[in-house]
């Protein structure tokens, strides 16, 4: 058995309605089914517990809590080859003074997470600037300091980029205001002493995860499609999460559990076809919530594409035909990516793309790779060695990644655990709508 011990975050560890989920919580299951061994996860309240649990004999044996080592922590752990670059961010409230240099946090109210490599940077730079005044908190995560920075009860934080990238959508009013040093390492930890057999095992999974492709997909699954909405679209969103889809949502339920298929998928495609506007028709006639064709809304049995009922339950259907018509060695979680580029582009071009894949010596079935032709199909001297011809193949590279983003919002806003965002029969987002949470049947 291999016991780890990491924190309780988007970007680290949590659960949702499919069971356990996380970058950091995947790549440790990547070893331990390496190892051939089970896994076993444990939480810490905090970054000093996690680092007094591992340092226990009968403590957990592996740290995957998004670390950066530091000479302090050094004392206490050795730390494994890196696996994730990321970037020390202060993050202000928008609206407010942004300060752009580190003697601009003088005289500002500033919380950071307790024993996090962000105090040890504030303690440095307090040796500079004596008037530098912080507070370290363990009752708190990252999460709670972007609320507290949204929200004004705090002026400032430090997070990492990969975490605020995380967690941008759900507080609108925080920016960057400046980063702070260079960009740093993380690692696993495991407990100081002389026998590095586990760390060199570790080092040789994560050398290997970075070579096959392991962690690319990673990136690319947590943080690949993080940027796509950017500040404005983070706050539309929010509004419309909770002005508009209570009153499809019983609906893309409905449908989605007679075609099998996660509501919050469906929802998520809905949303970049139509905003969840049931009556809009773009210039090339497509109409609807879910934006069906004539032809396609017949095929699917839909007779008037402005009812939003009709078009979501078209829409679900024709999704789920497209997605099994696919190739069966197209396999989760990417026949889900490539069903969405499918309903966007169509199944012969997507055929075109995974054909230059292999070309090209990439995998086929891998989103990873075939998004990376996708864009080829618009330039001659590619779309005229293809089947189906020219294409706007950047298009569904951005409907994927745009959908994948409104995918994972949902899911998170959608957690049984967030008790104190997503109140029984109410969903929150934090910052929007604060008074007034929109009416909500509970979750499936």
């Amino acid at each position: 058995m291999l016991r780890v011990i990491t924190r309780n975050s988007p970007a680290t560890y949590f659960q949702d309605r499919n069971g356990e989920t996380g970058f950091e919580y995947e790549l440790v299951k990547h070893f331990a089914d390496d190892l051939g061994v089970k896994l076993e996860i444990e939480t810490a309240d905090n970054l000093d517990e996690l680092f007094d649990d591992l340092s226990k004999p009968s403590g957990p044996v592996l740290a995957a809590a998004g670390l950066v080592s530091s000479e302090r922590r050094k004392a206490q752990a050795k730390f494994s080859h890196p696996y994730l670059e990321v970037t020390p961010q202060v993050i202000y409230r928008n609206g407010r003074p942004r300060p752009t240099e580190a003697k601009g946090l003088v005289g500002k109210k500033i919380m950071v997470l307790k024993g996090s490599s962000h105090a040890d940077q504030l303690a440095a730079l307090k040796k500079q600037y004596p008037g530098l005044e912080y507070e370290e908190s363990d009752a708190v995560e990252v999460v709670d300091l972007l609320r507290m920075v949204d929200e004004g009860q705090i002026d400032l934080t430090l997070v990492d980029s990969n975490e605020l990238a995380m967690n941008q959508v759900y507080f609108p009013n925080v920016r960057v205001a400046f980063d702070l040093g260079d960009t740093r390492d993380q690692r696993w930890a495991v407990a100081a002493g002389e026998d590095n057999s586990l760390l060199n095992e570790i080092n040789e999974f994560l050398d290997k995860a970075q070579k096959n492709g392991t962690l690319q997909r990673l990136k690319d699954r947590y943080y690949g499609h993080v940027d796509v909405l950017g500040y404005v679209g983070a706050y539309t969103f929010a509004q419309h999460l909770q002005q508009r889809l209570p009153k499809y949502e019983k609906h893309f339920k409905n449908y989605a559990k007679v075609e099998q298929v996660d509501w919050r998928l469906l929802a998520a495609i809905g949303y970049q076809e139509s905003m969840w506007q049931p009556e809009v028709t773009s210039k090339t006639g497509v109409r609807g919530l879910m934006m069906l064709t004539q032809r396609t809304a017949q095929a699917m049995g839909v007779s008037n594409r402005l009812d939003p009922k009709q078009s979501i339950q078209g829409g679900a259907k024709y999704f789920m035909k497209i997605k099994q018509e696919l190739d069966d060695s197209i396999q989760e979680p990417d026949r889900t990516w490539f069903a969405l580029a499918a309903y966007n582009v169509g199944g012969g071009h997507l055929e075109d793309a995974r054909t230059l894949a292999k070309r090209e010596k990439l995998n086929p079935n891998k989103w990873l790779d075939v998004k990376k032709m996708l864009p080829r199909l618009s330039q001659k001297q590619w779309y005229r060695q293809t089947k189906y011809g020219y294409a706007r193949g950047g298009e569904p590279v951005h409907f994927v990644a745009n959908i994948r983003r409104y995918y994972d919002i949902l899911t998170w806003v959608t957690q049984p655990q967030l008790e104190g965002q997503v109140a029984e029969g109410s969903l929150h987002v934090p910052g929007v709508n604060k008074d007034k949470p929109a009416e909500q049947s509970p979750p499936m």
